[in-house]
C-alpha cells in the first residue's frame, strides 16, 4: 500500500463519520456509522445518568403532580409502591423540589428545628454534585437557615446573613427528609415541611409564598426510563444548561446524536434504533456494575451478602465531585446515581444501610421463589429498623405490591418467634398464616435493611444480620 495515498477503507470510514455528524439523515445508515452511533449513545447515557436522573425528577411534578415551576412536591404520608423513586424508604415522607437560577440567585430557608419534626437532606446541583447539607447534620445544625444559591458566574453583590454557595449549573434540586422526633406523626411531618420557604434573593424582602403539592394524593413517578425519553431528556439538560469545561469533548460526541445546543433533536426512526441499542448497552453495562460486590453493595462479612452501599471514601471526603485533577469519573459516578440520588456533601446521619442481592447460597433473588430473612431481637437499631423490597430493573419499589418493606411499628401485627425475633417473607403470594410478615415480591429484586439510630460500635460487637434464605 502507498502510504501517501489513503485507502478505500480509510476513505470510507471519513464518509461515514461525517454522515453520521449530519444525522439525523433519511438515508440508511452504513454500519460503520451505525456502530459510531450505537458507541456514542451507550457512552452519552453512562455519563448523563445522574443529570437525567434529576431532571426527571423535576419533571415528574410538572408531569404527574400537575405542578407549575417552582412548586415545592411534600407528602402527607410516606411513598407507596404507586411512587416510583431510586432506592426510597417507606417510613419518612419527602420534601423534593427543582429550581433555576436562569434568573439570579435563588434563597432556600430551611426552618429551624420542631419539637415534632427536623429537616436531613442535601441541595445539589444540575449533575447531583452535592451543595449544601441542610438541617441537623447540615450547615444550619437544626438552627434553621436562609441557603442562599449563586448562579454561574455571578460577580453582584453578596449580603450577609446567609449561608452562601456556588453553583455551576443553573439548576438547583433537593430532597429533604422531615424526620419524626419525639412521637411526631406524619400530620406533623407534613405541618412541619411547608415551614420550607425558596424566593429569589431580589425579593427578599417581601417573598411570596411558597406552593406546595401534596405528592402523596398526586403520586409521581421519577424513576429514568431507558427508552429515547432518555435522550430526549438529556437534550433538555443539555439545551438549558451551563457546558462544563469538563465536558466539552463529550458535547461534540453529542452532535453525532442530533443534540446540540440551540437546536431541536429529531431523529429518525433508523437513528432511534441505534440510539436504544446503545442505551441497552449502558443499561447493561451499569446493571452489570450493580451486582457485582463493590460495585452495588461492598460486602463487610466473609460469611455473609449483606453489605453497605459501595461509595468510594475518597469521593466521600471531597464532596462527591466525581471529578479528580486527571480525569472525570464516568462509570463510577454513573454507578452510584444508577441507584442513588442526592448523596450527601457530608457522608454520616443516623442511618446504616445493608443492601443484598443474592441468598445464602449466593444465587440472586428472583421473583418466583420464596425467601425469608430474620431479623434478631437485638437488632443493633436504637430508632427502629426497616427492610424494603426494590426492583431489579427499575432500582424502584415493585410497583402496585401491597406493601414494600417491614419495620419494626409493623411488629404488634406479625408472627413473632418465642425468642423475639421476626422472620420476614419474600415471595409473589404470602406463605399460609404469614400475610403479616410477607413483601410481595413477583419480579427479580433486591433488599435494602436499614438500622435507622445504629447502635455505637455495632460492627465492632459481632452481630451480623443473617442471610437471605430460599425456603420453597
Amino acid at each position: 500500500m502507498n502510504p501517501s495515498k489513503p485507502s478505500l477503507l480509510y476513505l470510507a470510514c471519513v464518509v461515514s463519520v461525517l454522515s453520521v455528524q449530519s444525522l439525523p439523515v433519511s438515508a440508511q445508515m452504513s454500519d460503520v456509522a451505525r456502530a459510531t452511533v450505537e458507541r456514542r449513545a451507550c457512552e452519552a447515557a453512562i455519563w448523563s445518568m445522574p443529570a437525567v436522573s434529576a431532571y426527571d425528577i423535576e419533571l415528574s411534578l410538572q408531569r404527574d403532580a400537575g405542578a407549575e415551576p417552582g412548586v415545592i412536591g411534600y407528602m402527607s404520608a410516606p411513598m407507596d409502591s404507586r411512587h416510583g423513586f431510586l432506592t426510597a424508604n417507606d417510613v419518612t415522607p419527602y420534601v423534593i423540589g427543582g429550581l433555576t437560577t436562569k434568573d439570579g440567585p435563588i434563597v432556600i430557608e430551611v426552618p429551624p428545628a420542631g419539637d415534632k419534626a427536623a429537616f436531613f437532606g442535601t441541595i445539589v446541583n444540575a449533575w447531583q454534585v452535592p451543595i449544601a447539607d441542610v438541617g441537623t447534620t447540615g450547615s444550619d445544625k437544626g438552627e434553621g437557615g436562609k441557603y442562599l444559591i449563586l448562579p454561574p458566574g455571578y460577580v453582584g453583590n453578596v449580603p450577609e446573613g446567609y449561608i452562601t454557595s456556588q453553583s455551576n449549573t443553573w439548576g438547583v434540586h433537593f430532597a429533604f427528609r422531615p424526620v419524626a422526633k419525639n412521637g411526631g406523626t406524619h400530620a406533623d411531618q407534613a405541618a412541619y415541611a411547608q415551614n420550607l420557604q425558596w424566593y429569589p434573593l431580589a425579593d427578599a424582602n417581601d417573598p411570596s409564598q411558597t406552593e406546595f403539592v401534596d405528592l402523596k394524593e398526586n403520586p409521581v413517578n421519577t424513576l429514568p426510563v431507558y427508552d429515547m425519553s432518555y435522550f430526549s431528556d438529556l437534550n433538555t439538560v443539555v439545551q438549558r444548561e451551563p457546558v462544563l469545561e469538563q465536558d466539552k469533548a463529550m458535547m461534540g460526541m453529542l452532535a453525532s446524536l442530533g443534540i446540540e445546543r440551540g437546536k431541536p433533536f429529531n431523529p429518525d426512526a433508523e437513528m432511534q434504533e441505534a440510539m436504544l441499542a446503545g442505551l441497552g448497552c449502558a443499561y447493561d453495562q451499569m446493571q452489570a456494575r450493580f451486582v457485582t460486590d463493590g460495585g452495588g453493595f461492598k460486602t463487610i462479612w466473609d460469611d455473609r451478602q449483606w453489605g453497605p452501599f459501595a461509595i468510594d471514601p475518597e469521593q466521600a471526603k471531597l464532596g462527591f465531585p466525581f471529578v479528580t485533577e486527571d480525569a472525570v469519573l464516568t462509570d463510577a459516578r454513573a454507578g452510584q446515581y444508577f441507584y442513588l440520588t442526592y448523596l450527601p456533601k457530608n457522608l454520616g446521619g443516623g442511618t446504616f444501610y445493608l443492601g443484598a442481592a443474592r441468598d445464602a447460597d449466593n444465587n440472586m433473588l428472583n421473583g418466583k421463589d420464596t425467601y425469608k430473612l430474620n431479623v434478631p431481637a437485638d437488632t443493633p437499631a436504637e430508632d427502629f429498623w426497616s427492610v424494603i423490597v426494590y426492583s431489579m430493573e427499575s432500582k424502584g419499589f415493585i410497583q402496585g405490591a401491597e406493601s414494600v418493606g417491614r419495620a419494626t411499628p409493623n411488629l404488634p401485627d406479625m408472627n413473632v418467634n418465642d425468642d423475639g425475633s421476626v422472620d420476614v417473607y419474600f415471595a409473589p403470594s404470602a406463605p399460609d398464616g404469614q400475610e403479616a410478615n410477607w413483601i410481595p415480591t413477583g419480579e427479580d429484586f433486591f433488599l435494602l435493611f436499614r438500622l435507622y439510630g445504629p447502635t455505637e460500635g455495632w460492627i465492632e460487637s459481632g452481630w451480623k444480620l443473617q442471610d437471605v434464605e430460599k425456603v420453597n
